[in-house]
């Protein structure tokens, strides 16, 4: 498994699904990039990138340092944030820089995610520095629910994450302009730690056949050979 080949793979696999899922296939290709920004989950830069024939196209990028501290779906509704942000230069009214305007927050709610300036219910939905969370049962949450039952998550992590296992952030979130945040929603796993990252691999033990599913989850195999086999985490 070569490593870069990888984690940018799993980062176009997702953009290409909500894209598909959430954007009705609308947004045009970008580029994606691992970038460590001090306090940032994320951020989206327009027509950043030119290749030698002339062709521009925008940035999304993401913060690594984080991913082994939040869970794949929280990780993964930045990457939708930034859609947005693509979604409206292409289709909407920016406005100024920085600025998370009416239009922005209007789409952050149709795509299931609600914009907050404090990353909770009853935050500002509109300002220079916005965070969200995600919308329990939206069109986010449906939409991540779908690809986490594929074999997919974000295979490489950062050694070395901005907080210790221990700690355990309130308040504040992503600001994708770079400012200085509060981060929260830190659930990085110590040794011993259940895996929080609602997704677990189940195995037949008889015929070993695999699927993915929430924690905790009773499956018993529908193969006649396996006689109502009871699944195991693999």
């Amino acid at each position: 498994m070569q490593p870069t080949p990888t984690a940018y793979a799993e980062l176009q696999q997702a953009y290409d699904h909500f894209n598909a899922v959430l954007f009705r296939g609308q947004l045009p290709d970008c580029l994606i990039t691992l970038q460590r920004e001090k306090r940032t989950f994320g951020y989206f830069s327009s027509t950043r990138f030119v290749n030698r024939d002339g062709l521009q196209t925008d940035e999304i990028a993401m913060n690594p340092s984080y991913f082994g501290v939040r869970p794949v779906r929280v990780t993964l509704s930045t990457l939708v944030h930034e859609m947005v942000h693509a979604w409206q230069f292409h289709f909407g009214k920016p406005s100024r820089a920085g600025y998370h305007n009416l239009e922005w927050a209007e789409k952050m709610e149709q795509v299931g995610l609600m914009p907050s300036n404090t990353g909770k219910a009853g935050g500002k939905r509109v300002g220079q520095q916005m965070t969200h969370y995600i919308i329990e049962g939206g069109p986010y949450d449906r939409a991540c629910a779908d690809l986490l039952t594929a074999e997919f998550t974000l295979s490489w992590l950062d050694r070395f994450p901005p907080c210790s296992v221990e700690q355990f952030a309130l308040g504040g979130g992503e600001d994708d302009d770079g400012d200085e945040v509060q981060i929260d929603l830190l659930v990085f796993p110590g040794p011993g730690e259940v895996n929080r990252s609602n997704r677990v691999k189940y195995r037949c033990p008889s015929c070993a056949v695999q699927v993915w599913g929430k924690p905790n989850l009773a499956i018993l195999c529908g193969d006649p050979g396996c006689e109502g086999s009871a699944f195991e985490p693999a």
